[in-house]
């Protein structure tokens, strides 16, 4: 079946067909629990499934399976956990369709956008397997009596809480470097989309991903999170979403002195100087903050525009953001839903509190629905203009599609709007002058930035945040970091 027939059958009957019931471990598709909850459709705000929500036996039984398989695949050569990694790429891409209505469905994105996370899930297999057989030490020149260097190994089982606004890559750019690295996995996909870490769990096992190494346990964060995030067989801990969860995470991994990497919230500015293309500024504008929604920890949700391009600027993206269709992910929208009725109304308290306290809303501000069916939970692509450094719409995190709108006339004052919140994780700056460019990304306190392009570069440069963002990198080299550690060997050449 093509993604086209796949899909039309779900939009005919509601349902998908084949999804996984229970969890996945030790290999194999486990029994579902008694214990059972909805996922929604979002666009439909309906329920088209139920999963299993695990328990602390379910939890158990995964990582002493990883364990056991930590201890098999770290004695396999680098040379076959290569062939291994690209054989799951190969799967992946043969499976892209599937995959890609299974996460529109799961979490109201559209179908291009969850076609591109299928496409660079297969990737970072790609990348990580090619890095499989370089993860070298170092020699270590200590004079001619001794012998020295370093070897670089698994740190043995890893934990994965995988947020909901990006269910597909976030789980692909951990696993892949921790089995690259020699590692074993545990995943906790959220609730709200807990369906397509099964299904790659199951394509993992069939590209030939060894018994126990990859293991999935549905449920609540508060529960089967909260009992992997404690457990001492747990050596590093992934985590992605919220600071108040993340916080919480690093608490419960503290006494475990569990190794964290923690990518966190974002409010990411987009700066535009006087000497930048209106019509490039307002294209990646719109790009940064109405792609999936808005629900993107990286969203470009700041815009900090030069005076002098200010009305040029907004009056070309309104008028953009004005014309997007909100409908079902799989009917070919601009938009889509908003992952959950709970998160939607989040979206609108920030909204209304901002309309109450006189902002200049230029467009959208309030929900909306599927423009074909009436349904759904979807909020219109809002622009918030001449905010004041201190107000709430600019210093807290939104996660939709809501752009706040600062105004400054010099550098100094761009570089100081840019950094006033307590998040860090990317910036991109919009300038003719190069000088200019280079001094305003040093400046910037933050993990990533990108220049007269927002989102520039891709899986191979290092992604994460400073600050309330969090820390440590995930993808490019420096995601191995993480599931690694150095061991130094020195050995007396005396006879």
């Amino acid at each position: 079946m093509t993604v086209q027939d796949i899909a039309q059958d779900y939009l005919t009957t509601g349902r998908l067909t084949a999804l996984p019931d229970g969890h996945f471990i030790d290999g194999k598709a486990c029994p579902a629990s008694n214990r059972k909850m909805e996922s929604f459709d979002p666009a439909r705000a309906e329920a088209f499934a139920e999963f299993s929500l695990g328990s602390e036996e379910d939890m158990d039984r995964a990582i002493a399976a990883a364990e056991t398989a930590a201890r098999h695949w770290r004695q396999v050569t680098p040379a076959e956990r290569c062939r291994v990694l690209n054989e799951v790429a190969r799967v992946f891409r043969a499976n892209a369709d599937r995959l890609a209505v299974i996460e529109v469905v799961d979490s109201g994105k559209t179908l291009a956008e969850a076609m591109g996370d299928v496409q660079s899930s297969a990737r970072l297999f790609e990348y990580y397997a090619g890095a499989a057989d370089k993860l070298d030490g170092r020699s270590v020149n200590l004079g001619s009596a001794y012998t020295a260097f370093t070897v670089r190994e698994p740190v043995g089982v890893t934990g994965h809480i995988i947020p909901w606004n990006y269910p597909t890559s976030t789980f692909a750019r951990g696993v892949a470097p921790a089995l690259a690295a020699g590692c074993s996995v545990v995943a906790k996909p959220a609730e709200t989309t807990p369906f397509t870490a099964l299904v790659m769990a199951e394509l993992l096992a069939e590209a030939g991903v060894p018994d126990g190494l990859v293991n999935v346990v549905t449920g609540l964060g508060s529960d089967v999170g909260a009992q992997m995030a404690q457990d001492p067989r747990i050596k590093q801990l992934t985590f992605t979403g919220s600071v108040t969860t993340g916080v919480n995470v690093a608490r419960m991994a503290a006494p475990n002195v569990t190794r964290l990497t923690l990518e966190l919230g974002g409010k990411s500015p987009l700066i535009a100087f006087e000497d930048a293309d209106p019509e490039k500024v307002a294209d990646g504008a719109y790009w940064a903050i109405f792609s999936n929604s808005g629900q993107i920890c990286s969203a470009g949700s700041r815009l900090i525009l030069h005076s002098a391009i200010r009305d040029e600027v907004l009056s070309i993206l309104t008028e953009r953001a004005g014309k997007i269709k909100t409908a079902h992910g799989l009917t070919g929208p601009d938009m889509g839903a908003i992952n959950s009725e709970l998160h939607l109304s989040r979206i609108k308290a920030h909204v209304d509190a901002a309309k109450a306290r006189g902002a200049n809303i230029l467009t959208g501000g309030d929900v909306t629905t599927d423009q074909n069916t009436g349904k759904g939970w979807f909020f219109q692509p809002t622009v918030i203009a001449d905010l004041e450094p201190d107000d709430p719409a600019v210093q807290e995190e939104i996660f939709g599609p809501v752009l706040s709108v600062q105004n400054f006339e010099t550098e100094d004052e761009a570089i100081a709007l840019a950094n006033g919140t307590e998040f860090g994780l990317i910036a991109s700056v919009y300038t003719r002058d190069t000088g200019r460019s280079m001094r305003v990304a040093h400046a910037m306190d933050c993990g990533q930035v990108s220049v007269n392009d927002y989102w520039a570069g891709g899986l191979e440069l290092p992604f994460g945040g400073n600050k309330k963002s969090g820390y440590g990198r995930e993808k490019g080299w420096e995601g191995l970091d993480a599931y690694t550690k150095v061991k130094a060997i020195t050995i007396s050449n005396a006879s």
